[in-house]
């Protein structure tokens, strides 16, 4: 990557030019997504891909390379991002002092000669590629995040990644819990959203779930653990979202929930940070499968001339939506989400009021 091509298109018969570019945090499923476009893109379409490097970062700075099939080859299993990623935001008013970064994009975009752009990243992304749309840009949107979060779709891939690796660290905390009789706190990725704590959580066997969209009492925590010791259970698994409530003098949720648990029960309590280890390798089979069918979701668009749209998951179905409708928006846990309400049947404790 970080080569400079001749952007103009060589020949009048040629089919659409796109330009795709991978934007926001990494996640495991990119390069199987930027292998479902360029390859649908190039077989089934004949149409000219060019790879835009670190986000819109690369279109700022004129940043490209012609991706081909061969180069495409391979990628499909690995993590990370082939195109490089930057949370660049160039509607926002910060670095190149003086420079209209949106001014430098709409001119490399033409520059190029890109028919369409595809935009891959979260919530992040897809408001920039909502507003590079009202620009007048011919552009596509593909939600990818380990959060969930992004609203529109059911699921992003990324998702079903990061909750397995999530669940393998709690199922490997059982045996250690067990062996010392301790309280383990388990911190996992999420700012808002508590789709990957609920999901790793109810996998893993968590018996205390804190999710920031429900908030939960310290009391009531407490009051569950120690009434699961009162009944002989010798350890207990509290799983614990980054986004929960804690002071802002705290380093960590997970540190914060640990010291209120071990003030209020007397139980050793210790915490593991799984940090950035759940967004990392190969992605599960499942996000292999979720990336590819949004990236050929993605170049039907094109070939339909359907721009301005995100592609989502749907009640098990790829379609889209338009991309005004999801900027600015995240997609959080219902209080009363199914998987709560089951959680609840089992005894799991989820903190928050309905408890009482």
């Amino acid at each position: 990557m970080h080569r400079h091509i001749n952007a103009s298109k060589n020949n009048s018969k040629m089919g659409k030019r796109i330009g795709i570019l991978t934007a926001g945090g990494d996640c495991p499923g990119i390069n199987a997504a930027i292998r479902g476009v360029g390859k649908t893109a190039i077989v089934s379409h004949g149409m000219e891909v060019i790879g835009i490097s670190s986000g819109f970062s690369g279109l700022i700075h004129n940043d490209f390379e012609l991706l081909t099939e061969d180069k495409l080859s391979g990628i499909l299993t690995l993590g990370g991002t082939v195109l490089g990623t930057s949370r660049e935001k160039p509607f926002k008013k910060n670095g190149m002092p003086g420079a209209d970064k949106p001014k430098l994009i709409k001119k490399h975009y033409k520059e190029m000669g890109l028919d369409c752009l595809v935009c891959i990243g979260g919530n992040g992304t897809q408001k920039t590629a909502a507003l590079l749309a009202e620009e007048g840009l011919n552009i596509i949107g593909i939600p990818k995040t380990i959060d969930n979060d992004v609203y529109g779709t059911d699921f992003t891939f990324g998702f079903d990644s990061a909750v397995t690796i999530a669940t393998e660290a709690i199922d490997r905390l059982h045996t250690t819990a067990n062996s010392h009789k301790r309280i383990m706190v388990i911190e996992l990725m999420g700012h808002h959203a508590g789709w990957l704590t609920l999901y790793a959580g109810m996998a893993g066997g968590g018996d205390v779930i804190l999710l920031p969209e429900l908030g939960y009492d310290p009391k009531i925590v407490n009051r569950y653990l120690l009434d699961r010791a009162y009944k002989k259970k010798p350890y207990s698994i509290v799983v614990v979202a980054e986004g929960v409530e804690k002071p802002k003098e705290e380093s960590s949720a997970a540190a914060y929930v640990a010291r209120m648990i071990e003030t209020g029960t007397r139980i050793e309590t210790r915490t593991t940070i799984l940090g950035y280890v759940q967004r990392g390798g190969s992605p599960s089979p499942m996000d292999r499968i979720l990336a590819t069918r949004f990236g050929s979701h993605a170049v039907d668009l094109i070939a339909d001339g359907k721009y301005g749209r995100m592609v989502i998951n749907k009640n098990g179905q790829t379609s889209s939506m338009s991309l005004k409708d999801v900027g600015g928006k995240l997609s959080l846990v219902p209080p009363k989400h199914s998987l709560i309400n089951k959680a609840r049947a089992l005894d799991i404790c989820m903190g928050d009021r309905c408890e009482l």
